[in-house]
C-alpha cells in the first residue's frame, strides 16, 4: 500500500501516527513538510480530499496564527494559502494520504482505518495502549 505522511518529527501525534502506519506493515513516504513544504495547490487539494475547509488545516499552537490574524473569519482561502506557504508550521499535522482516503490524523488513531490491519500491539509514546496484541483497536477510556 502506498502511504504518504506529512510529518513533523517534533510532533508527538505525528510520531505516533507514523508508528501506527509502520505497525500495519507499511513503510510510508515521509514528507517532512517543514523542510519540503507542499505547494499551495497541494495544500488546497489535501483540504478538498479530506473534505474540510482550508481553515481546518490551520494549526494555532506554536505558530504565528494569532499574529497573522488568521482567527478572523473574514480571512479568505488565498490569504490562508499564502500564510501556510510562508510559514509551513501553520499546516496542521499529521496528514496521511492512502488509497483508502486522506485524513488529518489528530488523534493518531484516526489513521487506523486508512491502513491494512495492525500487526500487533501498539502503545503511544505516552504509554496509552491503542492496539491490542491481536491487532485490534482498543476502545478509548
Amino acid at each position: 500500500m502506498d502511504v504518504i505522511i506529512y510529518h513533523n518529527v517534533a510532533c508527538e501525534t505525528a510520531r505516533n501516527t507514523l508508528g501506527l502506519i509502520r505497525n500495519a506493515g507499511v513503510e510510508p513516504h515521509v514528507i517532512e513538510y517543514l523542510k519540503t513544504p507542499p505547494t499551495r495547490a497541494m495544500i488546497q487539494q489535501l483540504a478538498t480530499r479530506i473534505g474540510c475547509p482550508l481553515r481546518d488545516l490551520l494549526r494555532e499552537k506554536g505558530t504565528p496564527y494569532a499574529e497573522l490574524g488568521l482567527g478572523n473569519p473574514k480571512v479568505d482561502d488565498d490569504t490562508i494559502l499564502d500564510a501556510i506557504a510562508k510559514h509551513p508550521i501553520l499546516l496542521n499535522r499529521p496528514i496521511v494520504v492512502t488509497p483508502k482516503g486522506v485524513r488529518l490524523c489528530r488523534p493518531s488513531e484516526l489513521v487506523i482505518d486508512l491502513l491494512p490491519p495492525q500487526r500487533g500491539e501498539f502503545f503511544k509514546e505516552d504509554g496509552e495502549r491503542v492496539v491490542d496484541e491481536n491487532g485490534r483497536q482498543v476502545a478509548s477510556a
